[in-house]
């Protein structure tokens, strides 16, 4: 299968720019999975729309504020970092994802906002890559991001990260900081709406996986078959995949709150079909001909063209009904990837 397959014309207009108005304030599309039925509703009829009984599987990862600049130290020459992962236990030491990499070598000091500095070290893994190895003289502690980091915003956001993003790009649940991006699924749901849904006998429960490399990477293979997913950090709690097994067995549905939920609960799941507790890494890479185990139904938002993403939702019901529904969304003005609306297939 081709990844020009999974392309679809959109018009820039509808590539939110920035979050709605209110929190919770956007449109929904009802998919139906099988059927390939679209029906148009608010995120406000979310509640009436999920069945009494569902479990619903949320992703609770904080987004770090992992974007940051420095300033080389021999030519004055600002350099964009995204900080992706520590790559040793002192914590001095971390992956990167750097814009320009070429001009980015072995031995060039960055200063920081702080007046930190930083020193980029022999890789041989990343030397032809975008991807670069960099180490303070202390470790790097999450106040450090706090002081010196920007709100990672998707490039297709034409703009600087700017207050409103600090809480407007982050679940109103997120807990466990680590994700690179935001689980952007989970930004349409209010506390309104979460209590709305536990008084319809729906449960919630919360897994975590940490967004990297391998949610939003793109894919530059012709064939999707060769597109390798880079490897993320999953957690799920003993009592939560316990609450899930049991709702499988007794044939209650499973409903997961953006693809990072559904690629972890499907991770966690053995060959038995049962979800086991834990953390892990995770490389899955879902695409049309993949069997789902775990997840029933799916609460995601409008992907970019030729994605991993969109190719997970493809898997999930198939390719010509998403592409019908992005058609469908595009006629219907959705507002359309992070900031934007939202889709509930089942």
């Amino acid at each position: 299968m081709l990844t020009k397959d999974f392309y679809f014309d959109l018009p820039q207009e509808l590539i939110a720019q920035k979050p709605s108005g209110e929190r919770g304030n956007d449109r929904l599309m009802l998919l139906g999975r099988k059927s390939g039925v679209v029906e148009n509703h608010l995120m406000e009829d979310l509640p009436s729309l999920v069945d009494e009984g569902t479990l619903m599987i949320f992703n609770n990862s904080k987004v770090r504020r992992s974007r940051c600049y420095g300033i080389k130290t021999t030519s004055g020459r600002e350099q964009e970092f995204m900080f992706l992962n520590q790559t040793g236990p002192d914590g001095d030491t971390w992956n990167t994802m750097v814009r320009g990499a070429k001009k980015v070598k072995a031995g060039n000091v960055y200063r920081f906002s702080d007046g930190s500095e930083g020193t980029i070290v022999h890789n041989d893994d990343d030397e032809k890559s975008e991807f670069r190895t960099i180490k303070f003289p202390f470790r790097i502690t999450e106040d450090w991001f706090e002081k010196v980091g920007h709100i990672p915003l998707p490039p297709y956001i034409r703009r600087e990260d700017d207050d409103t993003d600090s809480e407007r790009y982050q679940t109103i649940y997120a807990k466990e900081v680590g994700s690179a991006a935001c689980p952007t699924a989970g930004l349409h749901f209010t506390e309104p709406v979460l209590q709305k849904l536990r008084d319809r006998g729906i449960g919630l429960e919360w897994i975590t996986l940490h967004v990297g490399l391998g949610t939003f990477l793109p894919v530059r293979a012709e064939n999707i078959e060769d597109h390798k997913m880079h490897e993320e950090i999953y957690t799920v709690p003993y009592d939560v995949a316990e609450k899930i097994n049991t709702a499988k067995k007794e044939g209650r549905p499973i409903l997961a709150v953006g693809t990072t939920s559904v690629r972890t609960l499907e991770s966690a799941c053995d060959e038995n079909g049962m979800v086991q507790g834990g953390t892990r890494g995770t490389h899955i890479f879902m695409y049309p001909g993949y069997r789902f185990k775990v997840v029933d139904q799916m609460f995601t938002n409008f992907h970019t063209p030729e994605s991993t993403l969109i190719m997970l939702v493809s898997a999930f019901s198939t390719r010509e009904n998403i592409l019908n529904a992005y058609k469908t969304a595009v006629q219907e003005k959705y507002r359309f990837f992070s900031y934007g609306d939202a889709m509930l297939i089942k």
